[in-house]
């Protein structure tokens, strides 16, 4: 696929636009870590709103449509952070009831905060659309299921897709099945599966190879637990991050353990809109807040009393601060030059100071 393939906009999600021109747009991923309490999933939403979040995330997914029930061992998970369970049995547990969606929706719009989910299924998206769901999230495992891509795209809404674990030509293929059913806004993030991601395994650089390889909007879904890495993806040009929430790992949940608390997520969400703050553009010369220290630069000054028609020698001359006399790139051309006037020790150079003739 090629950048002319792809959509080169601003997506909308709720009415916030998501621009290189914007702090980057913050997601909080309630995911598993509501431990099968509605409670706790609403409690969730009102500390991930506080926390500086712009949406809230769900997965919307049932477990006999994500997996099979089943002895077998390809349907046992034997390392990880889940290993020794079943996926039928992790995904009982995870699962957010779909019962639970339009008190979740109800709620987030009570707070004036956006919420979304990542449907794992067909008949999941059908789902989100009788909650008018403002925007679809592709998961990296799912990047790979061709016709959910497209179900999800042809619903005309913004259509995010994480990229862990996959090569470029599954990029390719779910970039052509996304455009080809009608998604004219999409947003790819940058993602490494692995839960959780050493800092030293984000492999950031990737955000710039993204942008350039596809004419869409870049971002990060961060396993990490640092607040260092998002902040290090919007200086590449992140403008999406998105982070799994929970309000205290110490409680446990199946994604606690690679989940930021309330405080953390603050602290990751307010540097994110001060790293972005902090790129400004292309600068040079003094700007306005700069303006005092010019007087903080070195340059030209007469070392001593001299009087009118005195020929000026290097040692006449001393190169100090503050800035207000010549620069000092000018004091081969004071060499050798008359004075026009008197001057005393102390006393700024300039040139009208200095014999014309």
């Amino acid at each position: 696929m090629t950048n002319e393939d792809a959509h080169s906009t601003c997506p909308n999600i709720a009415g916030r636009l998501i621009s290189p021109d914007l702090p980057p747009y913050v997601i909080a991923e309630l995911s598993a870590n509501h431990m099968g309490d509605l409670n706790r999933a609403l409690k969730m939403v009102k500390a991930a709103a506080d926390a500086g979040a712009d949406a809230v995330k769900l997965q919307t997914y049932e477990p006999d449509k994500i997996t099979m029930k089943s002895d077998n061992p390809d349907f046992q998970i034997e390392d990880g952070l889940w290993a020794g369970q079943s996926y039928h049995d992790l995904y009982t547990e995870a699962m957010t009831p779909k019962e639970w969606h339009k008190p979740l929706f109800d709620y987030a719009a009570e707070l004036d905060v956006t919420m979304f989910s990542s449907p794992f299924d067909l008949e999941a998206v059908d789902f989100l659309e009788t909650l008018q769901a403002p925007a679809y999230k592709i998961a990296s495992f799912e990047l790979v299921d061709i016709p959910l891509i497209r179900k999800a795209a042809s619903t005309g809404k913004p259509l995010i897709m994480s990229t862990g674990l996959a090569n470029r030509e599954e990029i390719d293929d779910a970039m052509q099945a996304a455009v080809g059913a009608g998604a004219c806004d999409i947003i790819l993030l940058h993602c490494i599966s692995a839960y959780p991601t050493p800092p030293e395994a984000a492999n950031l650089r990737t955000i710039k190879d993204l942008a350039s390889a596809y004419n869409v909007p870049i971002g990060l879904s961060d396993h990490t637990l640092t607040e260092s890495v998002p902040v290090a993806a919007t200086a590449l040009g992140a403008q999406v991050i998105e982070k799994h929430f929970t309000l205290s790992r110490s409680d446990g949940g199946a994604d606690a353990a690679f989940s930021l608390e309330p405080a953390e997520f603050k602290r990751m969400s307010d540097a994110v809109k001060i790293a972005h703050a902090a790129l400004g553009q292309p600068t040079y010369g003094p700007i306005e807040q700069e303006e005092g220290s010019l007087q903080s630069r070195r340059s030209l000054y007469f070392a001593k009393d001299m009087p009118a028609g005195h020929i000026l020698t290097e040692s006449d001359i001393a190169c100090v601060r503050p800035g207000f006399g010549l620069k000092p790139k000018f004091l081969p051309e004071l060499i050798g030059k008359k004075l026009a006037e008197n001057v005393k020790p102390g006393q700024a150079t300039n040139w009208k100071l200095i014999d014309s003739a």
